[in-house]
């Protein structure tokens, strides 16, 4: 382990002391005369010989002999000892544990250092703390604090002595704490109190006692003396630059302190050794004393304006006349209105310091030029430029502009203010020749309209007639408005200005009135909409009310005729809206919306493009059958009219007018619609529309399957003629799942009950709150009869019975299988009956059956009827090929499942056979027919077909056969049409996307050939009625393509343009955003030349487009380069050092400067040949302009480099700037190995003379063992 010893200058300096004269070698700076080299014993000084013993070891001679400084270790270790009597614990049981453990952890936590403990003998605590200095004070000024217990004692000291105890910022009070480790209690400066209070150990509080005693002992030695002297003399005592007085502190040691002339006290105030500054004291008495003889005064008058430049920058000249002359100058205050200066001095020195000071007075001048405050700006010139060149010329010039005085002041040497004032004088004469100025009142509520957005007016003025348009801040709620430049455009801009003004002055403000609903729409999404009107009319400030007001007020305001062309503008787009978001309601039979839909949403997404409406349809698990179509009312009633016949086309559907008075309307409706739609549901789910309310119209439209229809026209005019006559109303209870059972099978009960009394009996909806309310309606007694014969039913229902019947056990599966749901069909059905089937396992055929006794009745003969199709059920084979298995099923199994309802039959698919024992025919079977007599021939037999094929369905024969008809017309057919080869990919589309599209679209399977057959026919397969529509979508994109390739062809036009490669970064732009603009405006491709083909010529640039297009992209690029061709580039030598200042963090500072002066400004790479020459590009004026600003830029950015530079001469060393001869390497002489010596020159490969470092030394063996 190495230590490293940094020395400080003292410690060097005394390490020096210590050298003998002889040893210390002094190199002269002349490198011709070289000293003589050192020898052997000087620059390898013999080590001490080795001594007999420890104790008789002499000092050692020589070099080695001087005393350095030993380096301290940076851990030390200390032993605290507290005895018995001052332990705080001293329960013997507790050592190692208990509180004084926790205590000895939370010290070492907090200070960092090692604590140990241990028991002496006389149970004395020994604590041993190891770590870093400050961190071991710490620990033992805590140690003693809890672990020992304390004393207190106080010490009367001086109070003034007290703040030296406390010392700087209370370091020397902390450090004697540590120091001591006791606390140190001084009392505040306001306590009369001089005691301070010391607790601790009593070893601590001797120690800090001590310590505090002794600095009071010190300070009693220093004094504090107050000497008065006139004011006037202080300059005299002080000397010139504050030397005197620092001499005679330097020589006394003794502090002194001299009042600065701007505080009006003359006591100087001594502090130091008594005797020491007794001597200062005695001193500077002897000098006033001295000039207080010798000196005279005399006052002269001298301007008040010129007082600063006799005191000089920091009284640099009045010290300089007191120190050349010895005569003290007294200036009158800055306050005071005098203008009197007493020189005072040796009566024989006045002449000379009069001479200085009048020299000094009148060697700065002020001056004025008039000039009228509007033009101030224009001398000072952009940026300060004119100004600037004066200052360069004549730096010690001052020039002040105030703010609304008609005068510039001048203040600097006499000859530089001449030549200055001249300067200025022509300047303003020549402004004033050519510049006007015109102040124009305009209510300051029109200014931000003259500004425009973002400035666009006001900036629009300015440049086309070259004036300065000042308008006042809204803060300043000023109206005038100051216009300055060439007196042409001056007048041209105010005429302007005020016809603006006038034009503002006769706006209007109009209020549209807008429903709120639409004022979102308006607005648009992210206020888009509103901004593109706000476009089209500037001038007109449209407001809109806040949301939370709930007010349809939208307010304009603006020029009249602007104003009113927005009122129509926002008029016919609130007229549009109107038209847009009509509205009606279409009802549509649930089970043809999938077919409203189309595959994929093809079809509802063709009527909404076509229609250009929004089409909301219910949700798929919702009851209702409502469309909803939004939009102009005529496009809403073709889509309505679109969907009603797709409706017709795929059902025998009606539709009926009944002519019924509009009063009846809502009676017949009932209560939430209840009683129309008791009809509806009751005759098949016909539709009954009614007409919008107040529009007297008297047609109810019927609206469903013809049967149907005519049932519910019959009941509605009925219902009609009761409303008419007399109708009247009861309301009875059943329980809901009594219902269905009162309602019967197909509504055959209700019906009878309907038709034995007249009344209408009405039935809750699913929605409906009360479940169990049952409305009768109509004349009083049928309503009566109907009432009667209603609670006689639901009375029977309410008398429970228990019956049972004998079912064939292996028809039992057939009633519980799925969880019971043919059993849960019945309960439903017939009042909630519970029937119970015998346990699997058993052979018992007695079935149990609970409920009410109709529904037991009904229940049983419903069980019976099921028994009868089971013992009728017939399996019929239907042969399909395998492959159309899939097509035949649907999406899901959905066709299958259709056709099991439809026709009450179970229908069964064979397993896939993936490799077919026998095999078929290579021609493939499109048409579905059934295998005709050639199959038959070459099958082995012909009589059974592949196992594979055959769909087994099964149910009572007549269903079968109309189920396996229903299948078999579901076989999909092939046809094929002529498509150009070259267009098959684009009909497959990217990754299939578009041939997927079609096939979804016209639920059919497309099938292209593969490329290398090159076959122009493409094969639609699916079912015969969808074959059409896909044949037709199918040429219609082939037209599609073709029309695109022709365009293709078009488009590809390509044009070349010859511009010189030195514009092609110009005419691409930063990022490419030139050339992007002109792609996108002109809709072409643009082609630069590759830079690494050799063969390609550098200079043309291809574009590719249409004709027209690619003329109009040539046009502008050959107009850019016109415009580059004007430009000039300029060479300007800019010192290196200031170029990173010029270009700014991330290039903002160089990109502010080309955005401003519109220029480009290039500067050189790193280890080009000139590191200064920067390269200015752009219009001639504009290139001058922009090197003028970074040549002013430069000369201030070099400034702080020049002033940075020198600083760092202080910083740090400087660098070896001259380069160093040739090392001889290090020379001694007599050494052993000379010729003239007996010794050897040391063998260096020798390990005994050369040890290795690493190498195991013996350890030394001491009296007392081994060092710990």
């Amino acid at each position: 382990m190495s230590s490293v010893a940094v020395l400080t200058q003292e410690s060097f300096a005394e390490h020096r002391s210590g050298l003998v004269p002889q040893q210390i070698k002094v190199a002269t700076l002349n490198s011709e005369e070289e000293s003589d080299p050192p020898t052997y014993k000087d620059a390898f000084p013999p080590l001490p010989e080795k001594a007999a013993c420890l104790e008789s070891a002499q000092e050692p001679a020589g070099a080695w002999s001087n005393k350095i400084r030993p380096i301290k270790a940076s851990v030390i270790t200390q032993v605290f000892h507290v005895p018995l009597e001052e332990r705080k614990y001293k329960d013997m049981n507790q050592f190692g544990e208990g509180e004084q453990a926790k205590i000895c952890l939370e010290i070492m936590q907090r200070t960092g250092a090692h604590l140990e403990l241990s028991l002496a003998k006389d149970q004395g605590l020994s604590i041993m703390v190891s770590g870093k200095l400050d961190a071991v004070m710490k620990a033992r000024k805590d140690i003693v604090a809890r672990l020992q217990t304390q004393a207190s004692a106080t010490v009367p000291i001086p109070k003034e002595h007290h703040r030296f105890v406390i010392g700087k910022n209370g370091e020397k009070l902390q450090d004697l704490e540590l120091k001591t480790a006791t606390k140190i209690q001084i009392p505040r400066p306001d306590d009369p109190s001089n005691q301070i209070k010391i607790t601790g150990t009593k070893e601590g509080i001797e120690k800090a006692r001590h310590e505090v005693l002794l600095i009071s002992a010190e300070q009693d030695k220093r004094a504090v003396e107050r000497l008065e002297v006139e004011k006037a003399f202080h300059p005299f005592i002080a000397g010139p630059y504050n030397r005197l007085v620092g001499e005679i502190m330097q020589e006394t040691g003794t502090r002194i302190n001299i009042p600065p002339p701007s505080v009006n006290r003359t006591e100087i105030v001594f502090t130091g050794e008594k005797e020491q500054l007794a001597q200062a004291v005695a001193r500077i008495k002897k000098i006033y004393e001295e000039k207080k003889k010798k000196t005279t005064t005399i006052a002269v008058e001298v301007k008040k304006s010129q007082h600063k430049y006799v005191i000089g920058p920091k009284g640099n000249s009045l010290q300089e006349i007191l120190e050349r002359t010895g005569v003290s100058v007294e200036i009158p205050p800055s306050d005071s209105i005098s203008e009197t200066v007493i020189l005072r001095g040796e009566p024989e020195k006045l002449g000379q310091a009069l001479t200085e000071v009048y020299a000094k007075a009148n060697s700065f001048t002020v001056s004025s030029v008039s000039a009228p405050s509007w033009l101030h700006r224009f001398i000072i010139g952009k940026k300060g430029q004119n100004l600037a060149k004066i200052t360069q010329q004549m730096p010690k010039v001052h020039i002040e502009f105030t703010e609304g005085e008609d005068k510039i002041t001048l203040e600097g040497p006499t000859e530089d203010v001449n030549v200055a004032q001249e300067q200025i004088e022509g300047m303003v004469k020549d402004l004033i020749n050519r510049m006007d100025y015109v102040e124009i009142n305009i209510d300051h509520k029109f200014h931000r309209h003259l500004i425009g957005k973002s400035g666009a007016n006001i900036n629009r003025i300015k440049d086309q007639y070259k004036v300065s348009v000042r308008i006042p801040p809204d803060s300043e709620k000023s109206n005038l408005i100051r216009i300055e430049g060439d007196p042409h455009g001056v007048q041209q801009a105010k005429r302007e200005l005020l016809e603006l003004a006038s034009r503002m002055e006769n706006e209007r403000t109009k209020d549209l009135i807008i429903e709120q609903r639409f004022h979102r729409t308006i607005i648009g999404q992210k206020g888009e909409r509103i901004r593109e009107i706000r476009d089209k009319f500037p001038e007109v400030i449209i407001n809109f009310p806040d949301p939370a007001q709930k007010s349809e007020i939208v307010q304009l305001r603006g020029p009249k005729n602007e104003v009113e062309k927005c009122t129509k503008y926002m008029q016919k787009m609130v007229a549009d809206l109107v038209e847009n978001s009509y509205s009606i309601s279409v009802p549509i039979f649930k089970q043809f919306h999938k077919n409203i839909i189309g595959k994929g949403g093809a079809n509802i997404k063709k009527i909404r493009e076509e229609s250009n409406t929004k089409i909301d349809l219910p949700a798929e698990n919702s009851n209702s059958e409502t469309i909803v179509i939004t939009g102009k009312r005529a496009n809403c009633e073709a889509a309505r009219s679109r969907i009603l016949s797709i409706q017709k086309d795929l059902a025998n559907i009606a539709e009926v007018e009944v002519s019924i008075p509009a009063k009846l309307h809502n009676s017949l409706i009932g209560t939430k619609g209840r009683l129309i739609r008791s009809i509806m549901e009751e005759c098949g789910g016909v539709h009954i529309h009614f007409p919008v309310e107040g529009s007297g119209s008297d047609t109810v439209v019927i609206r469903g399957p013809s049967s149907d229809v005519e049932k519910a026209k019959k009941q509605l005019l009925h219902l009609a003629e009761e409303k008419q006559t007399k109708s009247f109303t009861v309301d009875i209870r059943a329980k809901p799942e009594y219902h269905k059972f009162l309602i019967g099978k197909g509504g055959g009960k209700i019906r009878k009950v309907r038709d034995s009394t007249g009344a209408r009996i009405i039935f809750p909806a699913a929605e409906d709150k009360d479940q169990d309310l049952i409305t009768i309606i109509g004349k009083e007694d049928a309503v009566r009869e109907a009432q009667k014969e209603l609670e006689a039913l639901i009375q029977n229902l309410d008398n429970v019975v228990e019956d049972y019947m004998l079912v064939d056990p292996r028809h039992h599966r057939h009633f519980v299988i799925r969880r019971g749901q043919v059993l849960r069909e019945i309960a439903e059905e017939y009042g909630g009956v519970m029937v119970s089937f015998p346990r699997s396992g058993t052979q018992s055929d007695k079935v149990t059956l609970k409920g009410a006794k109709d529904c037991v009745e009904a229940a049983k003969k419903r069980i019976q009827e099921i028994i009868e199709d089971l013992e009728a059920q017939v399996t019929v084979e239907c042969a399909i090929p395998q492959k159309f298995h899939r097509s035949v099923m649907g999406p899901k199994g959905s066709r299958i499942q259709q056709i099991t309802r439809d026709y009450n039959v179970q229908i069964k698919f064979p397993d896939r056979e993936e490799n077919p024992v026998h095999s078929v025919e290579p021609s493939i079977q499109e048409n579905g027919d059934e295998a005709g007599e050639g199959r038959e021939a070459k099958e082995t037999d012909p009589g059974s077909p592949r196992r594979c094929d055959i769909i087994v369905i099964s149910g009572r024969k007549e269903k079968c056969e109309a189920a396996k008809e229903a299948l078999e017309a579901l076989v999909p057919v092939t046809i094929e049409v002529e498509v150009p080869f070259d267009l098959h990919r684009y009909i497959i589309g990217q990754k299939g996307s578009g041939i997927r599209k079609m096939m979804d679209e016209f639920e059919v399977n497309i099938h292209v050939p593969a490329p290398e057959l090159q076959s122009h026919t493409i094969a639609i397969t699916g079912l015969a009625a969808n074959l059409d529509r896909a044949k037709a979508g199918l040429l219609d994109r082939v037209k599609e393509l073709q029309a695109e390739q022709e365009d293709r062809a078009l488009r590809s036009f390509k044009l070349s343009v010859t511009v010189d490669p030195k514009y092609h970064p110009k005419i691409i732009g930063r990022k490419g955003a030139v050339i992007t603009q002109i792609r996108l405006e002109h809709d072409v491709n643009i082609q630069f030349p590759d830079k690494d083909d050799g063969n390609q010529p550098q200079d043309q640039i291809t574009i590719t487009g249409y004709e027209k297009n690619t003329e109009a992209a040539r046009d502008a690029i050959l107009k850019i380069v016109g415009e580059l061709e004007q430009m000039v580039s300029e060479d300007v030598p800019l010192d290196h050092r200031v170029h990173a200042r010029i270009i700014g963090a991330r290039g903002k500072a160089i990109r502010k400067i080309m955005d401003e002066f519109k220029v480009d400004i290039r500067f050189p790479q790193s280890g080009a040949p000139d590191p200064n020459c920067v390269t200015v590009t752009g219009l001639p004026e504009n290139v001058e302009e922009a090197i003028d600003h970074i040549l002013n830029l430069e000369e201030e950015y070099l400034a702080d480099v020049v002033d940075s530079e020198a600083l760092q001469v202080y910083m740090k060393p400087p660098a070896h700037e001259e380069s160093k001869a040739p090392s001889k390497g290090f020379v001694v002489r007599d050494a052993p190995w000379t010729s003239n010596s007996s010794e050897k020159a040391p063998d260096m490969s020798s390990s005994e003379e050369f040890p290795s470092f690493g190498a195991q030394v013996a350890p030394k063996t001491l009296p007392w063992g081994p060092k710990r």
